[in-house]
């Protein structure tokens, strides 16, 4: 895994858990709905990823796949440029 496919995925986790928190149902395995995401915080994790990865997503992708923290990281991946981020 090179640094900026580390950096990236790592930079990906740290939004999500200061968007979502860091609850008891936000474990591993758990998706976005499940860790207490809704429409807000959709378009908060979208926005900062938007921003500091310049990957574009769209908020439907959040709705549509209710990822999980390591698929929205492959997401991210697919979406910068075709590099695979692995988790």
């Amino acid at each position: 895994m090179s640094t900026d496919v580390a950096t990236a995925a790592e930079t990906v986790r740290r939004i999500w858990t200061e968007v979502l928190g860091d609850a008891p149902g936000n474990g591993a395995g758990a998706t976005f709905f499940e860790s207490g995401g809704e429409s807000i915080t959709a378009t908060r994790l979208v926005i900062r990823i938007e921003e500091e990865l310049g990957a574009e997503i769209e908020v439907g992708d959040i709705f549509e796949e209710d990822p999980t923290l390591e698929s929205l990281v492959r997401l991210v991946g697919a979406r910068s440029g075709g590099s695979e981020v692995t988790p």
